[in-house]
């Protein structure tokens, strides 16, 4: 074994020593080694291990270990607060309306007198599938109404006519 072989082996391991952690795995011995070509073969392999060794070292370095829980992901989106309100309307038959509103579970108002034509321009300008069936109901309370009238208008005839008898 020549001495240049012998520096050479041991500058190398000192390279290694420094730069890379302790191999697990056992190393041969360069003491009883005639031949400068296995000599310099075997100083080349811990080189080798070395600078394979040193991109997984670095890998751990720069990657923390990962957290617990569902991973933050960047988004640029604009989260939007969300308000439920809940607006009921009710009619009856006879053409009264009533509207009550809810913030969530409270109550902001309860039995607020709408007029029947506020309700009809509020779902018209809400969707026509709306409107539709609300103006049946509201036409079929004005019919309704109508008749009474027209009721009410004969009972007044009759009893303007008994008035008019007693009168004479």
């Amino acid at each position: 074994m020549t001495v240049d072989a012998l520096t050479r082996t041991d500058a190398v391991s000192e390279e290694a020593a420094t730069e890379a952690p302790v191999d697990s795995t056992p190393q041969a011995e360069t003491t009883s080694e005639t031949n400068s070509e296995t000599t310099e073969a075997k100083t080349e392999a811990p080189e080798a291990s070395a600078s394979s060794e040193t991109p997984a070292e670095e890998n751990t370095a720069e990657s923390p270990k990962p957290k617990r829980g569902r991973p933050k992901v960047a988004t640029t989106a604009k989260k939007t607060r969300t308000v439920e309100l809940t607006l009921t309307v009710t009619g009856t038959a006879d053409g009264e309306w009533q509207a009550e509103l809810k913030n969530g579970a409270k109550w902001v108002a309860k039995g607020l007198e709408i007029p029947a034509a506020a309700v009809s321009r509020a779902a018209k300008e809400l969707h026509a599938d709306l409107s539709g069936p609300i103006d049946e109901v509201i036409n079929a309370a004005r019919e309704l109404q109508a008749a009474k009238v027209a009721q009410l208008e004969a009972e007044l005839e009759k009893a303007k006519l008994a008035l008019a008898e007693l009168d004479a």
